[in-house]
């Protein structure tokens, strides 16, 4: 019987950051051909892709992603931890899906999917693309951190790019240029006005500044800065929008590269529930069946040089994923 811990170990000691996923998905195809699985791998760019198993379809998908954020982290268990790059968001659960699925199918369950995508922390090409297979299932169980507790709703995430220009010039002489970095730097620190919508169950708006580029060398005067904000959204995005373009008042460029709406879940009896701030692939997901949102770990560890999951709680995942598949399909 595969053991989910074992399996999380070798799911983690392969490095898969987004867009570099190819060996990982390798490995999940193979291992689940080898168990009888009917394997579908459905490229989404050159090298990497979604991976998709059935039996006989129409019941539960388990879903997660296969990629994690830089840097590779090696795998390591110290005491009831495994630590490492992926062993909570998201391989721990890849793990326990795979087990909870290959038990049920040994029990003689086999209405019972599953789904692995590419790209989830970058954009989330792998889902959109993976919405196109032609899914059977009533139910999609999708896995993110969330402490072993059913969540009731999750944030959505909308990327903003600023971009400001400036003029080049030799920094001897930077009164013949204009910097690019300076109303940059202004804009941000002017970010505490921004007013932002807030929701009684998700909560606040929130905003992250997580990158600025700018310049070229330290003797010219920078003629472009750019930075990629995250803000994590609790309804429609339109609101949002606004309220940075008038925040923003012609001190920038504003551009939009992607959005992920927020998403509330129905209730499965016998389980508790809470929200959480974090996105998931789940509203891109669409044709997978009515969606729900479970896995062991905390998003607190989760994009850390520490990032564990507790082997005790990830093994007692498996037998909660066993439950949830056979109350959806009793229902």
């Amino acid at each position: 019987m595969t053991d989910a811990l074992a399996l999380a170990a070798e799911l983690v000691a392969i490095p898969s950051v987004t867009k570099d996923e190819g060996k990982v998905v390798d490995f999940v195809a193979r291992w689940l051909v080898t168990r009888g699985w009917n394997v579908t791998v459905q490229e989404v760019t050159p090298g990497r892709g979604n991976v998709w198993a059935t039996r006989k379809g129409g019941g539960v998908t388990l879903s997660t992603h296969l990629d994690t954020v830089p840097p590779f982290v090696a795998p390591r268990a110290e005491g009831d931890r495994l630590y490492g790059r992926g062993s909570c968001d998201a391989k721990g659960i890849a793990a326990a899906m795979m087990t909870a699925a290959d038990r049920l199918v040994a029990e003689g369950e086999e209405r019972v999917d599953l789904l692995f995508v590419v790209g989830e922390e970058r954009g989330s090409d792998g889902a959109r693309l993976a919405n196109q297979l032609p899914a059977t299932s009533r139910f999609l169980i999708n896995g993110e951190p969330t402490e072993s507790t059913l969540a009731s709703g999750c944030k959505g995430a909308l990327r903003i790019t600023l971009r400001t220009r400036g003029r080049e010039a030799h920094s001897a002489y930077a009164e013949l240029g204009d910097s690019a970095i300076t109303p940059m730097a202004r804009l941000l620190l002017d970010m505490d006005t921004l007013v932002l919508p807030i929701d009684p169950v998700l909560g606040a708006t929130t905003v992250n500044v997580g990158t600025i580029r700018g310049g070229s060398e330290a003797n010219i005067v920078p003629g472009e800065c750019e930075a990629e904000l995250m803000v994590r959204v609790v309804g429609e995005p339109e609101p949002v929008k606004i309220a940075f373009e008038a925040w923003v008042a012609g001190r920038a460029e504003v551009t939009y590269p992607a959005f992920t709406p927020a998403q509330r879940f129905s209730e499965v009896p016998g389980f508790a529930m809470k929200a959480f701030a974090y996105t998931t692939d789940a509203p891109l997901l669409s044709n997978w069946g009515r969606p729900m949102l479970f896995g062991p770990g905390s998003i607190t560890v989760a994009h850390t040089p520490d990032e564990f999951i507790d082997t005790v709680e990830l093994r007692a995942s498996v037998d909660t994923y066993m439950r949830l598949v056979r109350t959806l399909l009793a229902s």
